[in-house]
């Protein structure tokens, strides 16, 4: 084939073709700027989400903030898969591809692939159902499928999550039987302090319980409770121990910051108090030598 005969095919190609492929190079050219605009709107959407999640220290805002974080990553995925199948289709129309044809073949693989990839589908379904219901949210803390984190996204197939140790798991959603939200509305700390069986009960739940309400009234620390503290008293008759439990309603990050507070000034306060906090003893006895 030599140079002339190129150039006529393009030209006859070009004559007869012209139109349909200048139409479908606008045609995709004016998706992918959709594609990029969207995109564009979407990212500046979440820049004002996590402003206003920065500044503002209001729970049901902190809450909605974190569902609408979460609503972008779905709707930057949902609209680049629909504006390319919109690409394709009308390229398709414009070629005249016939779509009854690919209708049948379509229907056919998606059966296959349906077969074959019943985990995916799931994955996908569940992880839309998790979206509509609000299970949790980007930056929720939860215990899903055996795994705890901080979640990190939730795709359409998995959810990412964070543990304290920086591990990242990948979760498939269609395994999430249960998923427990540790931070959604409200956090609650109970906390059960064990003292000796020789101790005053009551005067152990007297210092427990005045230790948790100086927490609580502290300047520093009154911001993340939503509640008083409220004692429940004897929880546990223990084998070496009286289990008092005290129980914290907090803001929904804060559980274990608070949790790490209290037990470091309770074990404060019980020395102070003279209030023995009991420990495993080993007994050793030795045999007297008349013995031996």
């Amino acid at each position: 084939m030599n140079w002339e005969s190129v150039t006529d095919w393009l030209s006859n190609t070009w004559d007869t073709h012209g139109g349909d492929i200048v139409m479908s190079a606008v045609v995709v050219l004016a998706g992918m700027v959709v594609i990029r605009v969207l995109k564009r709107i979407i990212r500046r959407w979440e820049m004002r989400v996590e402003d206003s999640l920065r500044t503002s220290d209001d729970l049901a805002d902190r809450e909605r903030g974190q569902r609408l974080m979460t609503l972008a990553d779905v709707a930057r995925i949902v609209a680049s898969v629909t504006v390319w199948i919109v690409i394709i289709l009308t390229a398709m129309g414009i070629w005249g591809v016939p779509m009854t044809p690919l209708v049948a073949v379509g229907t056919t693989v998606g059966v296959a692939i349906g077969f074959g990839a019943q985990d995916v589908v799931r994955d996908v379904i569940a992880g839309f159902l998790i979206f509509i219901e609000d299970q949790y949210s980007i930056g929720d803390v939860v215990t899903i499928a055996g795994v705890s984190g901080s979640v990190e996204a939730i795709q359409l197939r998995t959810t990412v999550l964070r543990d304290l140790d920086g591990n990242r798991h990948h979760v498939p959603n269609g395994q999430i039987k249960v998923a427990s939200n540790l931070t959604s509305e409200f956090s609650r700390l109970v906390v059960d302090v064990a003292v000796a069986y020789a101790t005053d009960v009551d005067r152990a739940m007297d210092v427990i319980s005045d230790e948790a309400m100086q927490l609580a009234h502290d300047e520093d620390w009154a911001h993340r409770f939503l509640a008083e503290p409220e004692l429940l008293g004897v929880n546990k008759l223990d084998e070496s121990s009286v289990n008092i439990r005290i129980v914290m309603t907090l803001t929904t990050e804060d559980r274990w910051v608070v949790k790490r507070e209290y037990l470091r000034r309770i074990k404060n306060r019980l020395d102070a108090e003279g209030i023995e906090i009991p420990f495993p003893h080993v007994k050793v006895v030795r045999p007297e030598p008349d013995d031996l």
